[in-house]
């Protein structure tokens, strides 16, 4: 099926659910007309109104949770491919080289920016300032390439790297100046910033990954998801046993990156059932497809080995239902069981490098306090993503960087 066949599937709603499950609000109703009448350009330009981010979000979002969720095609059927419509269209922008338009109803203004982190949040943040009109936008980045958790925290057999790049090369056309290898508390210093620039944006991420707390959790063959990831510093896994904690997307990657290098039994325990797994439906289905096993209904309490692991002690759980709230767990006594393990990936959740702001207040959850204009409590300082807390997904960081970008150009604005 070609991609209008996928379009001309869209019952091109009036009610336009979809666009109400899209973080971003994008107008995929309208985009997919423009489909549908083979003007593929001004499908790129919908889209791009609400999101510079098409050929990516289009490849990883978790659509049945947001747009496809919430098609009205999908009661009684398929939903709409609206991931798959939504990057064709944005790779056709950047392969036919169509612009970014500016956004022509503001006014330029002759200020100075810092965006640190160049993940979802930073760059959509820098590609808005930009095209409202901010003068000077620079990004920093603590690595020597662009795109945070899109390259390293997402592996190249669900996002390709050349995809990455050629979306921040559009992006970066737009005039956007880039210094690399600056690391916030490191050699970059928010006093320092803020006597440069006019406001500062805060987009470094959350990529320290949580801990459980249990026993055993600090034995030799005990990882962080994130950190496997993000620096690829594998040990072999070839013909081992490997469980992996956790039932996001993060889980999901390191359970297939782990089994594609060999290891001979990848488990994923998750204490939840299936149905409540934070992961994106498709990503559980490939898992499966690629041999992963996993151990729903079941939480680990402690690890156990000499000089390092060597097997895990889990116990059974059941879900406990009450009105208005999400089934949580219960451990069910006498359940417990051991399973031989060579390594042990905790994926539960990711924390912050409270090091690198330090000078900055934090939440109840240890992440970066915003209020509800993203400001932080330290004047012109601004955050949102996985800093600030908001919900882990690109298109979620990637909104809250459009938003708070808006609310710093109003600030500059009315500082004139």
């Amino acid at each position: 099926m070609d991609i209008r066949e996928k379009a001309n599937y869209c019952l091109s709603c009036k009610a336009k659910n979809c666009v109400k499950g899209c973080p971003l609000s994008n107008d995929i109703t309208d985009a997919i007309k423009f489909v549908k009448a083979n003007d593929y350009e001004n499908a790129y330009y919908k889209f791009t109104d609400t999101t510079v981010l098409s050929s990516i979000c289009g490849r990883i979002c978790p659509h049945t949770k947001q747009c496809q969720g919430s098609c009205i095609r999908g009661i009684k059927g398929e939903s709409v491919s609206i991931g798959e419509i939504e990057a064709f269209v944005g790779d056709y922008g950047i392969d036919n080289d169509l612009e970014l338009k500016k956004f022509q109803r503001y006014e330029s203004l002759n200020k100075r920016v810092a965006i640190i982190g160049s993940g979802p949040c930073g760059i959509t943040c820098a590609a808005t300032l930009k095209r409202l009109g901010v003068k000077h936008v620079d990004l920093y980045e603590k690595k020597s390439y662009l795109g945070g958790l899109l390259v390293h925290g997402i592996p190249d057999f669900r996002l390709p790297k050349d995809i990455v790049d050629r979306v921040y090369s559009k992006i970066l056309d737009l005039g956007i100046n880039v210094k690399y290898k600056m690391e916030l508390g490191r050699n970059l210093l928010l006093n320092d910033l803020r006597s440069s620039y006019d406001a500062i944006f805060i987009a470094i991420g959350a990529n320290i990954s949580s801990k459980m707390g249990i026993e055993g959790e600090d034995l030799v063959g005990v990882y962080g998801g994130n950190e496997l990831l993000e620096y690829k510093d594998f040990p072999d896994f070839k013909g081992k046993s490997v469980a992996i904690v956790g039932g996001g997307n993060v889980a999901m990657d390191t359970s297939r990156t782990i089994k594609r290098l060999g290891a001979s039994h990848v488990y994923v325990v998750y204490r939840r059932a299936e149905e409540q797994m934070p992961a994106e439906k498709k990503e559980i289905k490939e898992a499966k497809e690629e041999g992963v096993e996993f151990l729903f209904l079941n939480n680990i309490v402690k690890a156990i080995g000499k000089d390092k692991v060597e097997k895990i002690e889990c116990i059974k759980t059941e879900l406990v239902f009450e009105e208005g709230k999400r089934p949580y767990p219960v451990n069910i006594p006498n359940s417990n069981y051991f399973l031989d393990i060579d390594y042990v990936i905790m994926a539960i959740g990711s924390r912050l490098d409270e090091e690198s702001v330090k000078e900055v207040e934090k939440n109840d959850w240890n992440k970066i306090k915003i209020d509800e204009k993203y400001r932080t409590n330290i004047d012109r300082v601004y955050a949102a993503g996985d800093a600030a807390g908001i919900k882990s997904t690109v298109a979620w960081a990637s909104f809250s960087g459009r938003e708070a970008a808006k609310n710093i150009y109003n600030d500059l604005k009315e500082e004139m």
